[in-house]
């Protein structure tokens, strides 16, 4: 049997995790009694807690929005959970600077009881990174205020770099951040050019508000626009090949960050890619290990057709084929 104060704690760590709950439903999840449960509550409510119920059998109870709260009430698994991912946060530099995740990480750690504090050890020992990804780090405050301007819903002045170190500043309509794995994205509306952008978020180094109403009329799909913006980036040559492949495995085979997909029938795909020259395109294509057609261009229909001539023919009697 728990304490009592205990059982208040794991009370109040259950109403805040769903919007309502029914005494039945809290009763099960803490192995006591319809009646333990109420008197509970009772005893959450002259604490000063604002717990709201409403009557009747299918009635439940939930915490009034701003109530009072203690700073973090998370069980073993919660602790090690949030542990891990601030762990991987800091590593990864998926926040822009680690600090800020090292000093969450150590304060969490510092309030953890040693039995949890002792098998987070454990994981760390056995957990191997590789490298992080060089790839230009964002300031976890400039990350903070992008997600601000998406939330709320207001036209922003955008400072931003491109890609030749030009400074500009435009007006946009913010509407998400995505994260691809390597770099944060920010997808907004260009005000100027009337027309949906995406700007890495490494660039921008201001955005302000501008008080007025953001115009976000039939906005993208965020992640399909990043997607689409880094798969047809500014190679020399383009690929277009039909894959014999529904579109759910196309995608398998050539992820969205590397090329565009569109359906050709239930069983057909057609995918465009970008590459440096013809004969790395090719080697791309025979890589996939599945039927296709090459639509256009004939360089690159050549140069396939060249690559599986050479792996037949080297084949054929075991004996290398002349280059």
């Amino acid at each position: 049997m728990i304490s009592t104060s205990a059982r208040l704690l794991r009370l109040v760590s259950l109403l805040s995790a769903r919007p309502s709950w029914t005494c039945g439903e809290l009763a099960d999840r803490m192995d006591v009694t319809d009646r333990t449960v109420r008197r509970d509550i009772a005893r959450l409510r002259e604490l000063g807690y604002g717990v709201e119920s409403d009557p009747g059998p299918w009635g439940g109870y939930r915490l009034r929005g701003g109530s009072q709260a203690p700073p973090l009430i998370l069980d073993e698994e919660e602790a090690l959970a949030v542990a891990v991912a601030l762990r991987e946060a800091a590593l990864s530099g998926v926040l822009g600077s680690d600090q800020a995740a090292l000093s969450a990480l150590l304060k969490l750690r510092q309030s953890l009881p040693s039995r949890v504090a002792d098998r987070l050890a454990g994981m760390d020992a056995a957990f191997v990174h590789t490298p992080r990804s060089d790839a230009p780090q964002i300031p976890s405050g400039m990350l903070l205020d992008l997600a601000t301007a998406c939330r709320l819903g207001e036209r922003a002045r955008l400072s931003y770099r491109d890609r030749e170190g030009k400074a500009t500043v435009r007006e946009v309509d913010p509407h998400r951040l995505v994260h691809t794995g390597r770099r944060w994205y920010f997808v907004a509306r260009d005000v100027a050019r009337d027309e949906w952008r995406t700007f890495r978020a490494d660039r921008v180094t201001q955005v302000r508000s501008t008080g007025r109403p953001a115009e976000l009329h039939d906005p993208p799909d965020p992640a399909l626009l990043v997607s689409r913006g880094i798969a047809t980036g500014a190679y020399p040559l383009y690929v277009t090949a039909r894959l014999l492949v529904p579109m759910s495995r196309a995608l398998k085979l050539v992820p969205p960050t590397v090329g565009t997909h569109r359906p050709d029938g239930p069983d057909a795909t057609v995918v465009e890619v970008g590459g440096p020259d013809a004969d790395g395109l090719a080697a791309y294509l025979l890589s996939l290990a599945t039927p296709l057609q090459v639509l256009s261009p004939d360089e690159v229909r050549h140069a396939l057709l060249r690559r599986t001539r050479h792996l037949l023919e080297s084949n054929e009697d075991g004996r290398p084929a002349p280059e």
